[in-house]
């Protein structure tokens, strides 16, 4: 099958996988090849893989129902495609436990799935009613248990941090007000509220957008599980082993850019070392990718949500695995 002949539906349902020409380009599944996708989803980018090429892959996903659908898949690409529950970022303790030392190639997707965004009961979506949530595991603290909790500082430090959002402070002033009459538990209480304290964006984009990623990223610690996955696939690759990363939201394209930068050697990195600074140790990486790829003007008509990702990749090389990323 042709990169270029495929379609932005593939999987099942009306799931379509972000930039998947641009991902099978740069992960470069061969025969023969083990390849890994940390982010399981709705399947779309494990099923392009295997239909790709001859190889076997191991899908990760800590959401119950994304467990259940690979399960089932299982049966499609006997013994090519095994299904692991956990979090991507201990995918260096759950490959090993399933027999799997070194990998060809790993593909990350990173934040929310659409399937998630699309079930109101799982409380990521601020358009429609539901338990005000976000845990992708369905274990762990809600978001409803930390804003119901949490002081007001620290809630205003979530929102600010992870959300980017300017007004943070009059947010969670407002959270702390109104859960004073009565505790917060659906996703549209939420979403009123910061409503009414944040103004609508030229742009469009709704009020409560930047507060629910906040809170959503900080529920699932999405920034520890990817710099947890990449500091793991440091270690699986083999030499020539690939790590894509697609990512939604400068926060993590932020981390990508950079774990990248200082693994791959980049000279503008080390040009910026202080008198006193440690090295930037020997480089773990080449780069595939300089700088971010995004979407082309075919895929963002038929994929409005392929608007804001990008794509970052790098090749691992021979040299010995670092810890940190410096000596």
């Amino acid at each position: 099958m042709s990169i270029h002949d495929l379609s932005f539906a593939t999987g099942d349902g009306p799931h379509k996988p972000v930039l998947l020409r641009e991902v099978l380009d740069a992960l470069s599944p061969g025969a023969g090849e083990i390849m890994v996708d940390g982010t399981f989803g709705a399947g779309g980018y494990s099923r392009a893989i295997l239909d790709h090429a001859d190889c076997e892959l191991y899908a990760i996903d800590r959401d119950p129902t994304a467990v259940a659908t690979g399960k089932a898949m299982e049966a499609d690409y006997a013994n090519r495609f095994h299904m692991l529950e956990g979090c991507f970022g201990d995918m260096g303790t759950l490959l090993p436990a399933a027999g799997v030392d070194q990998v060809d190639g790993i593909v990350l997707d990173i934040g929310v799935s659409s399937m998630q965004l699309d079930q109101a009961d799982r409380g990521f979506s601020f358009r429609e009613d539901g338990p005000l949530d976000m845990r992708m595991s369905m274990s762990g603290p809600t978001a409803a248990d930390f804003i119901n909790t949490a002081d007001e500082e620290d809630i205003a430090n979530v929102i600010y941090r992870y959300g980017e959002e300017r007004a943070s402070r009059k947010v969670a002033h407002k959270i702390i007000e109104m859960r004073a009459e009565a505790p917060f538990e659906t996703t549209l209480q939420l979403a009123r509220a910061v409503r009414s304290v944040v103004r609508k964006s030229k742009d469009g984009i709704d009020p409560a957008t930047r507060t629910f990623q906040g809170l959503r990223i900080y529920v699932n610690d999405e920034l520890g599980e990817l710099e947890r996955a990449m500091q793991a696939a440091e270690n699986l690759l083999k030499p020539g082993g690939r790590l894509v990363v697609v990512t939604f939201h400068s926060l993590e394209d932020r981390s990508v850019k950079t774990f990248m930068k200082e693994r791959s050697g980049d000279p503008s990195k080390m040009s910026r070392r202080l008198p006193g600074e440690p090295e930037v140790a020997t480089p773990t990486f080449t780069t595939i990718t300089r700088k971010a790829v995004t979407a082309q003007k075919d895929e963002l008509r038929a994929n409005p949500r392929a608007r804001s990702a990008k794509l970052r990749a790098v090749a691992r090389n021979e040299q010995p695995a670092t810890q940190g990323g410096r000596k």
